[in-house]
C-alpha cells in the first residue's frame, strides 16, 4: 500500500505538505525563542514585536526550506533508483544540509552541515520500521 501511494503522489505535493508542516514548527519555535531573545537584548514595545515577528519568519523560512528540499531530492533520487532504503536520506540530507550552511559562505560550515544532516537522515530513514 505504501509503495502504491507514493508512486501516486507527486514530489511536489510531498514538498509542499513538508514545507507547510515543518514551517509551521519553525514559526511556532519562533514563537517560543523570539521574546526570550527579545528580553535578552532589553527590547520592549514596538521594537520587541518587530523582532519576535522577524524572528517568527526566519525560521518558519528556515525551516520550511529544509523540509522542501530533503523531501524533493529524497523522493526524486527514491523514483530515479526505484528503491526505498536509507541512501536516498543519505543524498537527500547531504543536499539540504548543504543548502542551509550556503548562506555562511564557509566551505567548512557548508560540509559540515551537509555531513551532519546526511548521516541523521539516514540514520531516521535505516530505523524506520517497514
Amino acid at each position: 500500500m505504501k509503495d502504491e501511494l507514493s508512486d501516486a503522489v507527486p514530489c511536489s505535493s510531498l514538498a509542499v505538505d513538508s514545507i507547510l508542516r515543518v514551517g509551521t514548527a519553525g514559526a511556532i519555535w519562533g514563537l517560543c525563542i523570539g521574546p526570550y531573545d527579545a528580553r535578552k537584548r532589553g527590547l520592549s514595545g514596538m521594537p520587541r514585536a518587530s523582532f519576535v515577528a522577524k524572528s517568527v519568519g526566519k525560521f518558519s523560512f528556515q525551516c520550511g526550506l529544509v523540509a522542501g528540499v530533503f523531501t524533493v531530492t529524497r523522493c526524486g533520487i527514491q523514483r530515479y533508483r526505484r528503491r526505498d532504503d536509507w541512501v536516498n536520506g543519505l543524498v537527500a540530507g547531504a543536499v539540504a544540509g548543504a543548502a542551509v550552511a550556503a548562506g555562511t559562505r564557509s566551505w567548512t560550515h557548508v560540509l559540515g552541515m551537509a555531513g551532519l544532516v546526511s548521516v541523521c537522515s539516514a540514520a531516521a530513514d535505516f530505523s524506520r520500521t517497514n
